[in-house]
């Protein structure tokens, strides 16, 4: 999963990616790393592997992950040039989400971009460079078809396409908010919109509003109620707090959390929100040599599953070998498991659940 961060200058989002990703840090002694200064790779914590780990003896463990892109503080006129975020635009479109940092904390010696504590308006100028770099994708799209489209069926009805989303963009709203038939969507795809992403909004709070998820915080209030209109998720978080705890081990990263009333930390529910978000769940294969979590969407079936490992998987899939993570534990052993009637073997249309432990079997 491929996340990217944006926001204006000063809503804590460097903060927050920094904290996230702990970048710059060795990544012999931690678990992601930083591929270049504004990307950085970032593990999803799992209980269950280190459990399914013991239990097989596995040499090794390789969870799933989430790669994080941080985009430079955007500011008007960014996607015409203004500041320096428009030049990194380019490195989210190809991300599963954005993840929309907007600052909801009040501190006079951060200096805020436009002078006060707003978070829709901060909200709408961010959207607004979004479209902008939208518009300038589709427009260059709609030259190339509209010459086509006098001999193309196909390009003429392209062309309607293309003036549709244009038509609801200069209205300043969101391409995922279009409604969209089968053959729309298609099309959508191939543009790789930004604003047709799903969106988490990241409400940045002070220490004093975390422990009960701000729910005091009028602020948070308005971005949740904006964030619903579109369907988009929200999670509440101090990133302040989370680069205090970037250098602390897990053991000292758990009491700092109970000392402040915290369950999870920021980046435990940004995991959770964008799994949601999108759809997914991860399945787990188990074994001496390693214990590793895939990642998939719900819904998906056996063979597509198997094809996550390697195309012949999926292609001389025979049948797949199934039992619940946390049966196999209880039962002590996959022979114990099969003896206890807790293994199925399933078939092609078999839909891959979250926690299910497989073994694929197939002939190429």
């Amino acid at each position: 999963m491929k996340l990217g961060i944006v926001g204006l200058p000063n809503v804590g989002k460097s903060t927050l990616f920094n904290s996230l990703t702990k970048a710059g840090a060795d990544a012999a002694n931690y678990p992601f790393c930083t591929i270049d200064p504004n990307v950085g790779i970032v593990t999803v914590p799992d209980e269950r592997l280190e459990k399914l780990a013991t239990l097989y003896n596995s040499e090794k463990i390789t969870p799933a992950v989430i790669e994080f892109v941080d985009i430079a503080g955007l500011v008007k006129g960014a996607s015409k040039g203004e500041g320096l975020g428009n030049q990194f635009l380019s490195n989210i479109r190809e991300v599963d989400a954005i993840v929309h940092v907007v600052r909801c904390f009040e501190d006079s010696n951060i200096v805020h971009v436009d002078g006060s504590i707003d978070p829709l308006r901060d909200i709408e100028t961010i959207n607004m460079e979004l479209i902008f770099a939208d518009m300038e994708v589709l427009e260059k799209r709609l030259a190339k078809q509209k010459k086509l489209a006098n001999n193309n069926k196909e390009a003429a009805k392209e062309v309607a396409f293309i003036e549709k989303v244009m038509t609801h963009l200069e209205n300043g709203k969101l391409a995922l908010t279009l409604e969209l038939t089968d053959d729309e969507a298609e099309y959508m795809k191939e543009y790789n919109l930004l604003t047709a992403k799903p969106v988490i909004y990241a409400a940045n709070v002070s220490d004093d509003d975390i422990a009960d998820d701000a729910a005091n915080n009028p602020n948070v209030a308005k971005v949740r109620e904006y964030a619903a209109e579109s369907g988009s998720g929200v999670y509440v978080v101090c990133a302040q707090i989370e680069a205090e705890m970037s250098d602390l081990d897990d053991d000292e990263k758990k009491m700092f959390l109970d000392d402040l009333g915290i369950s999870s930390s920021g980046l435990d529910k940004l995991i959770t929100a964008s799994y949601e978000l999108l759809g997914l769940i991860s399945y787990l294969t188990s074994g001496e040599p390693e214990t590793r979590a895939w990642t998939i969407k719900k819904g998906t079936k056996a063979p597509q599953a198997a094809g996550k490992i390697h195309t012949d998987f999926e292609r001389g899939f025979i049948k797949a070998e199934v039992v619940g993570w946390q049966e196999l534990l209880d039962a002590g052993s996959l022979h114990a498991a099969k003896e206890k009637g807790l293994v199925r073997m399933e078939g092609k249309d078999y839909v891959v659940q979250d926690g299910d432990v497989i073994l694929f079997r197939f002939n190429v």
